[in-house]
């Protein structure tokens, strides 16, 4: 996989995303994969699945919960299953997970809800990748903004993201 920045079709918007600026100053192999996002969805895993023709095991979308009622965490699930909010929590040491207001997690984040990347968030936050991750060669996410993904090795997605690993999947 060759480290790659591709341009979007959105005349003048650069691929150069916090996420992928992330990954270039660590080093890391990945391969940035534009599309074409309709503006009218509100299913923004589906969407990359259909428009990318991928296997929804391996794109993952990226949530925002509140634990405890105070402190965020990003919890990274596949498009196929549902983010297991206590089992999150459990993971970070919590008790109890509720998703964050869609606001709080674009201002903790720096990105827009459909194009929150698991990578570059404005302000760092503990971060949870589900186990099934580390069973495919690559992976997907998003790179920051909707109708890019970024494809990379799961182990450099944990390892650049500062993530643990932990079984927070369900469905």
């Amino acid at each position: 996989m060759a480290r790659r920045t591709e341009r979007s079709n959105h005349a003048g918007r650069s691929a150069a995303t916090p996420a992928l600026v992330a990954l270039t100053a660590a080093g890391v192999d990945f391969t940035v994969h534009p599309y074409d996002h309709d503006p009218t969805t509100t299913t923004f895993g589906d969407e990359v699945v259909a428009a990318l023709d991928l296997d929804p095991t391996r794109v993952f979308k990226t949530l925002v919960a509140k634990v405890d009622d105070r402190s965020l965490v990003v919890g990274i699930v596949p498009v196929s299953r549902q983010l297991d909010l206590k089992a999150l929590a459990a993971a970070v040491g919590g008790k109890r997970a509720v998703m964050a207001p869609v606001a709080e997690a674009e201002r903790s984040s720096g990105y827009v809800a459909g194009g929150i990347s698991p990578l570059g968030h404005r302000k760092p936050v503990p971060t949870v990748i589900d186990a099934s991750a580390v069973e495919f060669p690559t992976v997907w996410v998003s790179a920051g903004r909707r109708g890019l993904q970024v494809e990379l090795a799961p182990n450099d997605l944990l390892r650049v993201a500062g993530a643990l690993l932990a079984p927070i999947a369900i469905g």
